[in-house]
């Protein structure tokens, strides 16, 4: 009996140390396969392309770090984005996005919504408080606090801006000097309200001030770009469109179906943004919208962020590649509608992560735009929307 006892004792010890030891590893083992960066840096950086990006406001429209298991805090050996690096690139402003619900077998071609997320057992395994186990609202809210607690905790490094006073106390504290990246929040798709116009209220306490409608599935709203209904916003979408038009937040169409965003256009009048996109007429598949539909969303006033992965451009993923798609996008729609929006951190590979940043400005320089051309494109586009939009 002894023997048995002690066998099942030893036993149960073994699972505890598999269990911590799996939980220990498998989330950074998930991220680093997930977020690679590709071979072939570091890429050029001239002393006039740095010294022009010194002097820029440099913001991302779209990255997902929250998601990930590590504190964005410390500089990591995986991923793309924290503090340290956004600081060492250059950045002014970063959107990190709360993504909340991503189906099995994602692609952008056809997704249902109800395949299984695989979500909730990374929220499980990364150990995320049994509250956002089982609620969509609950994980955009959860991080939401991971980004509040790493300002507090680094005010000099990071302040998380949630109003139009916050953001201008910001442009002018870089302007003097400061290195301090301005952190905006916003989610991946309004399947976080669960269908309960009272969750956005929690969202906008929480710090949340970009809503983007859709993810790679169909919801409440209406269809996402890689849903199956294809379909235009619902009553309750609608209604949600008005609630951010009148709230002063900025509506996001990444992801959404063509439909939806012709809606949201035709029934409202304020800049519109995609954050994370690629240019159909340079790389033409289902993820990028049709080139007339981002002109539409450029006569909005608004931007679209283009992407830094593959399917959001024609060849690989450098810097020069990027920029000759900025500079077709620029082409496409006006020099006053393009920004970055990275995705960073996403489920993509890219050629560099935020440190990488200042290449980009001397690719752009090498595909022959001009210093004010490319001021707008790597942040000051993005400056303007949020001061048309923050209350």
């Amino acid at each position: 009996m002894r023997i048995l006892k002690r066998l099942g004792l030893g036993l149960l010890l073994l699972l505890i140390v598999g269990t911590i030891a799996f939980l220990a590893i498998a989330p950074g083992y998930v991220e680093r396969s997930r977020n690679a960066i590709l071979p072939g840096g570091p890429y050029p950086v001239s002393d006039a392309s740095q010294a022009l990006h010194d002097t820029l406001v440099v913001g991302d429209w779209h990255a997902d770090s929250l998601l990930w298991q590590r504190s964005i805090a410390k500089r990591g050996d995986r991923g793309h984005v924290d503090v340290p690096r956004l600081i060492e690139g250059g950045v002014a402003l970063q959107v990190f996005a709360a993504v909340t619900k991503s189906p099995a077998g994602q692609n952008i071609t056809a997704n249902s919504a109800d395949a299984f997320d695989n979500i909730t057992p990374l929220a499980i395994g990364q150990l995320w408080p049994p509250r956002t186990w089982t609620s969509l609202s609950e994980r955009a809210i959860y991080q939401a606090e991971r980004l509040h607690r790493v300002a507090a905790r680094r005010p000099d490094h990071l302040t998380v801006i949630t109003s139009r006073a916050g953001l201008e106390a910001h442009v002018e504290a870089r302007a003097a000097g400061s290195v301090a990246v301005g952190g905006l929040l916003g989610i991946e798709g309004a399947h976080a309200l669960e269908g309960d116009m009272a969750n956005l209220d929690r969202l906008e306490a929480a710090g949340h001030r970009i809503i983007g409608l859709h993810h790679f599935f169909d919801n409440a709203l209406g269809g996402s770009l890689h849903g199956l209904s294809n379909a235009g916003l619902t009553e309750f979408g609608r209604s949600v469109v008005r609630e951010v038009e009148a709230r002063g937040m900025v509506l996001d169409l990444a992801h959404s179906s063509p439909a939806v965003a012709r809606d949201v256009i035709a029934m409202t009048d304020m800049p519109v943004i995609v954050s994370h996109t690629g240019l159909h007429g340079l790389c033409p598949n289902k993820r990028n919208y049709e080139d007339d539909l981002m002109r539409a969303v450029a006569a909005s006033g608004g931007v679209i962020g283009m992407g830094f992965w593959r399917t959001a451009l024609y060849r690989d993923t450098t810097p020069q590649t990027i920029a000759a798609t900025i500079r077709q996008a620029v082409d496409t729609v006006g020099a006053d509608h393009v920004s970055l929006g990275s995705d960073f951190d996403g489920s993509v590979a890219t050629s560099f992560d935020a440190t990488g940043l200042p290449a980009l400005t001397h690719a752009l320089r090498d595909a022959g735009l001009d210093d004010a051309t490319i001021a707008k494109v790597m942040g000051a586009n993005m400056v303007r929307v949020l001061r048309a939009r923050l209350d």
